[in-house]
């Protein structure tokens, strides 16, 4: 094969490529001796970006914004109440087998994976696959608004001692949406107002914002395999709270598009239900549940992109999704 047709098929697996670039990058500086000095001092630094690359790929996505599609659906509040209902199942499920714990921390983990909201960058993926940028930003904005009601309301059935109140979760919650998603939502439409030609050229350049979250997520894959190796669950319980997550994916994937279908919007309500916010799940868990359930929806943030990258290579492929 060719330089060119190499790097042909990179780009065109970028979301697989960014992970194995990722896990390779950690691996090498986590255990080969000579370079360990050299990731212990550059490794702290690298998550600093994320907000930074996350506030830029918006932007750019933004800039190709449809006005008339920031309404909200009928859809965007079914899948809330699915994603509710899913949530409330997994609570009582703990209220029933949560007197193990072991059965309960895996409980958590899935229960965190659920309740989870709807990822900013969900609109970089939805639109290479033939999804609703406008549509999924106001669902975005949506499931924030409804995490903030139905956290305060579950996090103290599934763990006694949590103290968060609606104003703690309305406030950090509101923070993440306005850092990375109404700010650069704002720019971008003042952007498309009065600077059209700064947008037309930004627009001629319609995979950066793709590109910018490869940078992301192999950052985010070896933050994820570093955190998992220095877990300090073992055995069963920690194969379960790996394993778990992608059956969570899936399902979550499977149901959203189901729901969409009925509307004719499989791949943007798919990709709302599926693709999860996790590390606003790592926070709450490490903050308010059992720490070492973050495991979870550090597992499932790789699950839910080997399925972004899957369904990339069959549009690709295949020209469109055929569900």
């Amino acid at each position: 094969m060719s330089t060119v047709g190499l790097f042909d098929k990179i780009k065109k697996n970028g979301l697989i490529t960014a992970m194995v670039v990722g896990a390779c990058v950690y691996e090498l500086f986590a255990h080969v001796e000579c370079l360990m000095p050299l990731g212990e001092k550059v490794g702290p630094w690298l998550p600093d970006w994320l907000p930074v690359g996350l506030f830029l790929l918006l932007y750019f996505t933004f800039c190709r914004i449809k006005i008339s599609e920031l309404k909200p659906q009928a859809w965007h509040f079914v899948i809330q109440a699915v994603r509710t209902l899913l949530a409330a199942s997994m609570v009582g499920l703990i209220l029933l087998f949560g007197a193990d714990e072991e059965w309960k921390l895996v409980l958590e983990g899935m229960f965190i994976c659920f309740i989870c909201p709807t990822a900013a960058a969900v609109v970089v993926i939805a639109e290479r696959l033939g999804g609703s940028i406008g549509s999924l930003t106001i669902f975005t904005i949506i499931a924030n608004m409804v995490t903030m009601v139905i956290i305060p309301l579950f996090f103290p059935m599934v763990e006694k001692g949590a103290d968060i109140t609606f104003l703690g979760a309305s406030l950090m919650l509101l923070r993440n949406v306005f850092t990375v998603l109404v700010i650069p939502l704002a720019l971008a439409l003042l952007s498309r107002r009065y600077l059209p030609r700064f947008v037309k050229k930004v627009n001629t350049y319609r995979n950066l914002s793709f590109y910018i979250w490869c940078v992301n997520l192999a950052i985010v894959t070896g933050v994820t395999l570093r955190n998992i190796s220095q877990s300090t669950v073992s055995g069963w319980v920690l194969w379960l709270l790996l394993i778990t997550p992608l059956f969570v994916c899936l399902l979550q994937f499977a149901i959203g598009k189901a729901v969409g279908r009925h509307w004719g919007d499989s791949i943007s309500a798919g990709q709302a239900l599926g693709q999860k916010n996790t590390v606003v799940g790592i926070w709450l868990t490490l903050t308010f549940l059992n720490p070492l359930a973050a495991v979870a929806p550090g597992a499932y943030v790789l699950w839910q992109n080997l399925v972004n990258g899957w369904q990339l290579w069959y549009k690709e492929k295949y020209g469109s999704l055929r569900w």
